[in-house]
């Protein structure tokens, strides 16, 4: 939008445009979505004032000149007053709601509908529909089994059943899900890379001998491969005691598994010993390459579950999503358009809470897909991310932090890590780049009274006002304020990119990423069989609605 030159009065840092309707001109007011207006001066020089706002009936609006400023930079009274304003106005609409005792707090929000225009894209129940399982089944052509609750016959019947929008990834997966240099593989480049870690010492309760593996080791020392760093450890134990799903009214089962791992010296990362439960036992036996197809094939399959709880409900919808909406809505309410910060941050919560709405109506809700479909659905649900939660620090956000926690600095084909942390370190050097340019020394961090308000309320609704999750109550110094920056942006866009991108490649194939199980953990060796595998597997219907949420997602 283009106006001409203000009066006298607006300033360039101040511009105040009130909309006004008169009655002999009911249809003067503009309504519609405003970016920016552009001033143009009689001497041809231009002003940028970024508005990003739905403007519509009878509004009072002002805009600022597009140049940041710190609230102790502004010389007029009247600036720092209508930042007040503005950010008072925010609050009314941005509220803090409860989503669950013990998990980061959401926007007060009925249904996305009804969410602001200017934080939602253009909404129609059509728009709506694609958010559903529904639209999903369809475009998969599977909306004849989603009422189906008979049980798997073959491995040619779950194959010949998807046959529509396969990748070449998911032409893979089928082809290879079985191999154990895949099952590897996937734990450090596959939806989620952040389970394993460099194991240094065997955890008690999980009493792996040197004869188990010796095979597996071609006759190596477990005890010494320990000591040269090349076993490593995936430790699902927050699924101890979670509460298991009943769907289609059968009971269905979870495993708080334990997989030990070898990297070989031709830098293949191979399982090579897998125990289900948590406390060790005659009927918890620790399953190995060596035994059985079958045995140690469903072994695999009850990580894989496993897996499926960690990633979707930990590391995808607490550690992206709902940070996101955190750090969304401590923005809104804090920082006026205005601020620096402001300007940073804001692209990147672009639809942020429609998405997160939208997933609370039709994934996570009392009706939800994953609610519904999934073994840690149902109460069990709010148990799991309670517990991870729990789990949640500062430094588990960092990446390079969390790399050397891990002790993962040097394990060969990691991509993750070598990919992302090029990424960590190119937004690192950008926030930088910009907080420097208005930070010029810690005191003007420590002085700024809404960033320090923003990041207060992140520490109070987001997470939950725990000193032991390591994030900071305030700011004092630039190098601090960079640091959390760089995490909030790679939070909320590599990290979810890495986590996100890629479901229905590696999970639309049930049987690698399955949503569900439903026979127990078996508790001796040498019973299972290809039977004993399709009964576990979720039914039909249950199969098909967690490749549509994989679809959606």
């Amino acid at each position: 939008m283009m106006c001409p030159v203000p009066p006298p009065w607006a300033i360039w840092s101040l511009w105040c445009w009130k909309q006004s309707r008169t009655p002999c001109s009911p249809t003067s007011t503009m309504t519609g979505s405003v970016s920016k207006v552009v001033v143009t001066t009689p001497e041809g020089n231009t002003a940028n004032f970024p508005c990003n706002h739905w403007i519509s009936g009878y509004e009072r609006l002002v805009f600022r000149e597009a140049t940041g400023k710190l609230i102790f930079n502004e010389t007029c009274p009247a600036a720092i007053e209508e930042r007040k304003k503005e950010l008072q106005s925010r609050r009314d609409v941005y509220r803090w709601s409860i989503y669950a005792e013990g998990l980061p707090q959401i926007m007060k929000v009925d249904s996305a509908s009804d969410l602001p225009a200017e934080v939602r894209f253009s909404f129609t129940k059509d728009l709506e529909f694609k958010f559903t399982a529904v639209k999903a089944l369809i475009d998969l052509n599977l909306a004849g089994l989603s009422t189906n609750k008979e049980q798997w016959k073959s491995m040619d019947e779950l194959s010949h059943v998807f046959n529509s929008r396969k990748t070449d990834v998911y032409d893979y997966v089928e082809k290879n899900w079985k191999k154990d240099v895949f099952f590897g593989y996937q734990l450090l480049n596959g939806l989620n890379p952040m389970m394993i870690h460099r194991c240094s010492k065997l955890p008690e309760n999980f009493p792996v001998t040197e004869d188990m593996v010796k095979t597996s080791l071609f006759g190596k020392s477990l005890e010494k491969e320990i000591q040269k760093g090349n076993i490593f450890l995936v430790d699902y134990k927050r699924l101890h005691g979670v509460t298991a799903n009943v769907i289609n009214g059968k009971q269905q089962f979870l495993a708080a598994p334990l997989c030990l791992l070898y990297m070989t010296p031709e830098e293949k990362l191979m399982p090579i010993a897998i125990q289900l439960k948590q406390k060790p036992g005659e009927d918890n036996p620790i399953f190995l390459p060596t035994d059985s197809e079958y045995d140690w094939l469903l072994a695999k399959i009850f990580v894989r579950n496993a897996d499926f709880a960690e990633h979707e409900l930990n590391f995808h919808l607490l550690r992206t999503h709902l940070l996101a909406e955190v750090f969304a809505v401590s923005t809104l309410r804090n920082l006026p358009m205005v601020h620096p910060l402001y300007k940073l941050l804001i692209s990147h919560f672009r639809y942020t809470l429609q998405i997160n709405t939208l997933a609370r109506e039709n994934l996570i809700s009392k009706k939800g897909v994953i609610t519904e479909n999934a073994s840690v659905g149902g109460a069990g649900m709010m148990e799991f991310l309670k517990k991870a939660m729990a789990s949640l620090t500062y430094s588990s956000l960092c990446m390079p932090e969390d790399i050397t926690a891990r002790g993962l600095e040097s394990i060969p084909n990691f991509f993750y890590r070598e990919d992302g942390l090029r990424l960590w370190y190119i937004v690192h050097s950008f926030v930088q780049r910009v907080i420097g340019h208005y930070y010029t020394c810690d005191a003007d961090v420590q002085k700024d009274c809404e960033l320090q308000d923003w990041i207060k309320d992140i520490f109070f609704h987001g997470f939950l006002a725990k000193t032991s999750t390591g994030i900071p109550q305030s700011f004092s110094s630039v190098t601090e304020l960079v640091k959390f920056n760089t995490m909030v942006i790679f939070t909320v866009s590599v990290q979810h990119a890495a986590v996100n991108n890629g479901q229905f490649d590696f999970g639309g194939w049930m049987p690698n990423f399955p949503i569900s199980l439903q026979q127990p953990p078996p508790t001796t060796k040498g019973q299972c069989t290809e039977s004993t595998m399709l009964k576990t597997f979720p039914d039909i219907n249950t199969t098909v609605n967690g490749m549509a949420v994989v679809y959606l997602l």
